[in-house]
């Protein structure tokens, strides 16, 4: 009996630190604070039409060499399939990358922009990922939100975005959920 006590301790110790382990973001201070101004410096570049801040963030200006892919959520897909049937949940667009989301936003006579929050950093210094809920909005009004999901390299010119991934929820989603 007491072996099987001294066995439950450490189980639950050792849970209890791969617990802890998993929740305290990885990388240095240093990184952690320059991977969020990467964050920062996107939202403000967008919010002011600051096309070459924007482009400053990203490892190429190429958007072939930058991954860029949104996921439908299902409620939302329904809804598109109503007018194309052949709409899936993750389809390639050449049209949709991140060049073309900057250029919306210089292009449109009114402001957008993109707000994130619940950040999570895991970096080791030279790679990150980063994750967080986004909200986008359109002349103040919330058009589409979710999560979305980064990937980071630290080149010599400071940390660079090679790859995001989004999921997209839009008033189709809020008027099902209804």
């Amino acid at each position: 009996m007491p072996k099987l006590r001294v066995i439950t301790l450490a189980l639950s110790l050792s849970l209890a630190l791969c617990q802890t382990a998993v929740a305290k973001p990885h990388g240095s201070a240093e990184d952690q604070a320059a991977i969020r101004q990467v964050l920062e410096r996107f939202m403000s570049s967008l919010k002011h039409k600051d096309k070459a801040a924007y482009m400053s963030l990203f490892f190429s200006d190429k958007p072939e060499d930058i991954t860029w892919q949104f996921v439908s959520e299902d409620t939302r897909l329904e809804h598109i399939r109503k007018t194309k049937p052949d709409a899936i949940k993750a389809r390639q667009i050449p049209g949709n990358n991140f060049v073309a989301l900057i250029d919306g936003a210089v292009a449109a006579p009114h402001q957008q922009e993109e707000r994130f929050s619940n950040v999570r950093i895991d970096t080791d210094g030279e790679i990150a990922s980063v994750s967080f809920d986004y909200v986008f909005l359109s002349k103040g009004e919330k058009q589409n939100w979710g999560k979305e999901m980064w990937q980071l390299v630290r080149t010599e010119q400071g940390w660079k975005i090679i790859s995001v991934v989004y999921t997209i929820r839009d008033r189709w989603t809020a008027e099902a959920a209804r």
